[in-house]
C-alpha cells in the first residue's frame, strides 16, 4: 500500500493555530462536527461573515481567519471548553472498538470492507458533489455506518464544478451556471505515493490514456474516495469529464461511469483495499462489476464464465427510482466505442459482452442496461420501500422469464435519514432532557421515541416556533438576496422584511421540480388556492424550494408559474420560492415547517426522505401514499390519519389529468376540514394541543423506524452478511449500550 509520508493537511492547518485551538484543524478535516449539537457554534462563531462567504467550509474560515481574532478565541474560556469537550468525545468516537457491528457482524472487519459506490455524496453543504436525494441518502448511509462501526469506504467522483447553480431571471426562468470547487481550500486529502506526487490510476477512454487523482474525505470513521481526472497531464477534454454532476451528453455520462466503476475498482486496488462486498448505490457505478471480473480472469487465468458467480457473490446493489430516465442505456455504438479494447481482455466476444446489459438477448440494437448489468452481476438486489421493491419486481421481470413476478430476486430495504444530521440542535436539546443524553444511539428504540408523550406542550411547541422563524428569517435573506441581484425594484427588496409570518400554518415543498412530483399541485385550481391562501382569518403560506434538471423544460415552466404566484398582489406575502436549494437550506425547511407536502405521482416516488427529516424536528406529513409514507402513514379508527394525512385515492388510470384533479381536490379538502381547522384551534395562549398531538404522534411513530441506523442494520444483517442475526432491528437500540 501506498502513502505519504509528508505532512497532512490537517497538520498544515494546525501549524497556523494558536496553541489552545489546534485540535481544532482536526474537526474541521472531518465532517463528524457536523451531526453534533455543536455544529452551529464551533466554526461559525470565528467569523460569521467569513463563514457565510465560504459556504459553511470550515478549513476555509480557519485559514482566513486573522491571527488576532483567532488568538481572542484562545483567550476565551468558554469556547475553549466548549471546544476541549468537543474534542474529547471526538477521541473517544474515532478510537471506540466496541461498537454495534462488532457485536453483531464480526466477520465483516476492517481488513475487508464494504466498498460503496455512488455517483453523489451530499455529506454537506460545504462539499457540493451532490444534486438530491440519492447523494443526500448515499451521505447519511455513510455517517450512520461510521456512527455503528461498519467498516466501509466510499468511492465517488470529485466534480470540479458539482451540481448546476440556479438563479431565476426577471420573468422567473431558471437560468444554469458553475463555479470553480476550491479543492485546496476544502476538508480533502490529495492522496500521495511514496515519493510525495499524487497517487494515479490509469483509464482508457476513447482511444486515450487518462490519469485520475484520488482525494480522501474523512466522514467520522468512514473514509470516502472521490476520483479526480482534473489533472494537467490530461487531454482538455478529459479533464472535464469530472467536471459536472448529471451534465453533459450520453458520451460524458458513460466516461464518466467509466471512471466511477471501473476506475473506482482500480482506485481501491492502488490503496491496498480488499473490499468483502461492493455495493453499488445505483446503476452508476454497474461497470466495477466488469473490472472485478477482468481482474479475477487476469489473476487466474479462467474464463469470465468460470469466475462469474464468485464476481456476483461480492456485489449488492441498490435501485433507486422507477422512473426509466433514471436507469442509464447506452447504445452498441457508444459500447463499441468505450470498450472495443475492453471484452477481449475479458476473454468475451463483443456479442457475450453486450448481452450482460440487455433486456431482450439476441436483439442487435438492443440498449446496454446500467441497472441490467447491475442485476445479473449482483447476488442481491433491492428497491428502497416495500412499494418499491413491488413495482421494481414488475418492471424487471423480463429479466426472469422462468419466474413469477413475486418471485423476482429484488427485495427492499426502506430508506432512512441520519437523525443527528437532521434534528435541529434546539430539537436534540430537548430530546436529551427528557430520553437521555445518549439518545442519538437509541434512535431505533420505540420505547425511547414513546416519551416523547412526556413533553409539556408548551415546551415543545416554543421550540417549533423558533425553529419556524429561523426558516423564515432564512427565506427572507436569500429572496432579498436573490431580488437584489435581479436588479428589482428597491420596494419589491424591502417587502421582503414582511414576507412571511410565524403565526400562519405553513407549508414546506422541496425537491427537484421535475414533473411527476406535481410541484404546482396545490395551486392547480388557482380560484380555490386564492381562498385558502388568502384567508384574512386562518391564512396558508407556503415555502418552495428546488431545481429543475437543465435539460427539463417542463420542470423549468413549474418554477415559473410558482414565482408568478410569488407576485400575485393577493397572496405574495404567502408564497416563497428559496433559489439555488442546498442542504443547508434542506435542513432551516425541514426543521421549520409545520406541514410537509409531497404529492408525485403514483407509484414514482420510490421512497423520499424528506418527509422523514421533517418528524425529526415535529413536523407533520401531508403526502400521497407513495414510496415510504405508505409504510409510515397510520389511521385511527375514525378513518383518519393519527400521525398525518393522506392526499388523493389512486384511480388506477394512465389519465394524469383526472388523477391531479382527483389528488388537488383531496389537497384542498385536507386544507379546508381538517390541517386548517385542527393548527388554528387555538388556546388563549395560541397554542393547539391537538396539533401537538398529532406532532409527537408523527415523532413517535416514524422516528424509530426510518432512520439509517435502521436502514443500515437492515443492510449489514440482509446483505453486507447476511445470517449474521436471526432478528437484530428490533433489539437494535440495546446493542448499542
Amino acid at each position: 500500500m501506498t502513502h505519504n509520508v509528508s505532512m497532512k493537511p490537517a497538520q498544515k492547518l494546525s501549524k497556523n493555530l494558536p496553541v489552545p485551538l489546534k485540535r481544532l484543524a482536526d474537526l474541521a478535516y472531518n465532517y463528524w462536527w457536523s451531526w453534533t449539537n455543536e455544529r452551529v457554534f464551533l466554526f461559525q462563531n470565528i467569523a460569521p461573515q467569513e463563514w457565510e462567504r465560504h459556504g459553511h467550509n470550515p478549513v476555509a474560515v480557519l485559514e482566513s481567519a486573522s491571527y488576532e481574532r483567532l488568538t481572542q478565541l484562545a483567550e476565551d474560556p468558554f469556547y475553549i471548553k466548549q471546544m476541549s469537550a468537543l474534542v474529547a468525545e471526538f477521541d473517544q468516537y474515532m478510537t471506540q472498538q466496541d461498537t454495534w457491528v462488532s457485536r453483531v457482524a464480526p466477520q465483516i472487519s476492517g481488513e475487508r470492507p464494504i466498498a460503496y459506490f455512488c455517483a453523489e455524496f451530499g455529506i454537506h453543504e460545504s462539499l457540493p458533489v451532490y444534486s438530491g436525494g440519492l447523494g443526500i441518502l448515499a451521505g447519511d448511509h455513510l455517517k450512520s455506518a461510521s456512527d455503528l462501526g461498519v467498516p466501509l469506504v466510499g468511492v465517488g467522483l470529485l466534480y470540479r464544478q458539482g451540481y448546476f447553480r440556479q438563479r431565476l431571471n426577471r420573468s422567473g426562468w431558471q437560468e444554469d451556471y458553475y463555479i470553480d470547487n476550491p479543492f485546496h481550500q476544502m476538508p480533502l486529502e490529495l492522496i500521495k505515493n511514496d515519493q510525495g506526487e499524487p497517487l494515479t490510476i490509469k483509464l482508457e477512454i476513447r482511444q486515450r490514456l487518462v490519469k485520475v487523482q484520488i482525494w480522501r474525505v474523512q466522514v467520522g470513521r468512514v473514509k470516502l474516495y472521490l476520483l479526480d481526472t482534473d489533472r494537467p497531464d490530461n487531454d482538455p477534454i478529459d479533464r472535464w469529464l469530472t467536471g459536472h454532476l448529471y451534465g453533459g451528453n450520453q458520451e460524458t455520462r458513460i466516461a464518466q461511469e467509466v471512471v466511477l466503476g471501473i476506475g473506482g475498482v482500480r482506485a481501491l486496488e492502488a490503496l491496498g483495499i480488499n473490499p468483502s462486498v461492493y455495493h453499488l448505490n445505483e446503476g452508476h457505478a454497474a461497470f466495477c462489476t466488469l473490472e472485478i471480473a477482468r481482474l479475477e480472469i487476469e489473476r487466474t487465468g479462467k474464463s469470465f464464465y468460470d469466475i462469474e458467480a464468485e464476481v456476483r457473490n461480492s456485489c449488492v446493489f441498490t435501485t433507486h427510482t422507477p422512473v426509466p430516465a433514471g436507469h442509464d442505456v447506452f447504445s452498441p455504438d457508444l459500447m463499441d466505442s468505450y470498450f472495443a479494447h475492453y471484452w477481449h481482455q475479458m476473454r468475451l466476444s463483443r456479442e457475450q459482452f453486450l448481452a450482460l446489459g440487455a433486456r431482450r438477448l439476441g436483439d442487435p440494437w438492443e440498449p446496454f442496461g446500467m441497472t441490467v448489468l447491475a442485476l445479473r452481476m449482483c447476488r442481491a438486489a433491492n428497491g428502497v420501500s416495500e412499494l418499491h421493491g413491488q413495482v421494481s419486481r414488475k418492471m424487471w421481470t423480463i429479466l426472469y422469464p422462468d419466474r413469477s413476478e413475486e418471485k423476482v430476486p429484488i427485495g427492499y430495504i426502506t430508506n432512512g435519514v441520519h437523525a443527528p444530521t437532521w434534528t435541529a440542535p434546539l430539537m436534540a436539546d430537548l430530546y436529551a432532557q427528557y430520553f437521555g443524553e445518549d439518545w442519538k444511539t437509541h434512535a431505533v428504540d420505540p420505547q425511547m421515541w414513546a416519551k416523547v408523550d412526556q413533553i409539556p406542550d408548551e415546551e415543545l411547541w416554543w421550540r417549533h416556533q423558533v425553529l419556524k422563524e429561523r426558516l423564515i428569517a432564512h427565506t427572507r435573506f436569500k429572496i432579498k438576496k436573490a431580488r437584489a441581484e435581479r436588479g428589482e425594484d428597491y420596494s419589491r427588496i424591502e417587502a421582503t422584511e414582511t414576507l412571511l409570518d410565524p403565526k400562519v400554518l405553513t407549508i414546506g415543498f422541496a425537491r427537484r421540480f421535475s414533473p411527476y412530483k406535481r410541484g404546482d399541485l396545490i395551486l392547480r385550481d388557482a380560484e380555490r388556492a386564492l381562498k385558502i391562501f388568502g384567508n384574512p382569518e386562518r391564512p396558508l403560506q407556503i415555502v418552495f424550494a428546488g431545481k429543475a434538471h437543465p435539460a427539463d423544460e417542463e420542470g423549468k415552466r413549474i418554477i415559473q408559474r410558482l414565482m408568478e404566484w410569488c407576485q400575485h398582489p393577493a397572496i405574495r406575502n404567502r408564497v416563497a420560492l428559496i433559489e439555488d436549494y442546498d442542504i443547508y437550506t434542506g435542513q432551516k425547511l425541514v426543521q421549520g415547517v409545520d406541514v410537509w407536502l409531497n404529492n408525485p405521482r403514483r407509484p414514482l416516488e420510490a421512497s423520499g426522505t424528506s418527509g422523514q427529516k421533517v418528524c425529526f424536528n415535529g413536523g407533520i406529513n401531508c403526502s400521497v401514499l407513495d414510496g415510504w409514507w405508505c409504510e409510515g402513514y397510520q389511521v385511527g379508527q375514525d378513518g383518519k390519519g393519527i400521525n398525518g394525512w393522506a392526499i388523493g385515492e389512486d384511480a388506477h388510470t394512465s389519465d394524469q389529468e383526472l388523477q391531479d384533479r382527483i389528488d388537488s381536490q383531496s389537497l384542498y379538502q385536507l386544507l379546508e376540514e381538517e390541517i386548517i381547522p385542527l393548527y388554528y384551534d387555538q388556546d388563549a395562549n395560541g397554542i393547539s394541543h391537538g396539533w401537538i398531538q398529532m406532532m409527537k404522534a408523527s415523532i413517535k411513530t416514524n422516528a424509530p423506524l426510518f432512520n439509517t441506523d435502521r436502514m443500515i442494520a437492515d443492510y449489514v444483517t440482509q446483505v453486507y452478511a447476511p445470517g449474521c442475526s436471526a432478528s437484530v432491528t428490533p433489539t437494535l437500540a440495546k446493542m448499542f449500550v
